[in-house]
């Protein structure tokens, strides 16, 4: 028996030697792989998510319902200003506008019609019906489906609070181990 305990004690501290090794080396791992993910610029990311964005006819708006779960729609949104703020039009009356008058966090999700990429856009969504912005962010082709706009047209203003873009055009791709995003806070 004690041949027995002092094997097993022999293999518990091994055990424990690797262990401590192991929680001592992911912080450094953790750091790295933030570090990899810092050596792109802001204006790298931007111009990768625009370009994608530019180049896809529809984004998913996902919205949080009353209970917290994610609620997920396919809209066509206008190009990202300058600051990446985008603008979605939608009606009125929808679940979505219920939604974010509830909860303004919301996400944007562009995926390049090439399957080569795709972006994240994490932010506030305002809604705004201010008859000059609801005239300048309009579609012809939204006639049929607002007979009455005035009254049933309305507009969502998407601020960012976090940009994530993958890039294999522009070589922007995720940490190797644990594929973290580059990301861009604003």
């Amino acid at each position: 028996m004690k041949k027995t305990m002092k094997k097993y004690s022999k293999y518990a501290s091994l055990r424990w030697i690797i262990f401590s090794v192991f929680i001592l080396l992911c912080p450094l791992r953790i750091w790295a792989q933030d570090n990899e993910l810092r050596n792109y610029k802001p204006d790298t990311l931007i111009t990768a998510a625009k370009e994608i964005m530019e180049t896809t006819r529809y984004c998913a708006l996902i919205t949080l319902n009353k209970s917290g779960y994610p609620q997920v729609r396919t809209m066509d949104p206008f190009f990202p200003d300058e600051d990446m703020v985008v603008w979605l039009g939608t009606n009125k009356n929808s679940r979505k506008v219920r939604e974010i008058r509830n909860d303004s966090r919301v996400t944007l999700y562009y995926e390049a019609p090439n399957g080569s990429g795709y972006v994240v856009i994490q932010g506030n969504a305002n809604l705004i019906d201010d008859p000059e912005k609801t005239g300048e962010y309009w579609k012809e082709e939204w006639n049929e489906f607002y007979p009455d706009k005035k009254s049933t047209y309305t507009l969502i203003k998407v601020v960012p609070k976090k940009l994530e873009v993958i890039s294999y055009m522009h070589g922007i791709t995720g940490t190797t181990t644990t594929w973290a995003v580059p990301y861009i806070e604003f």
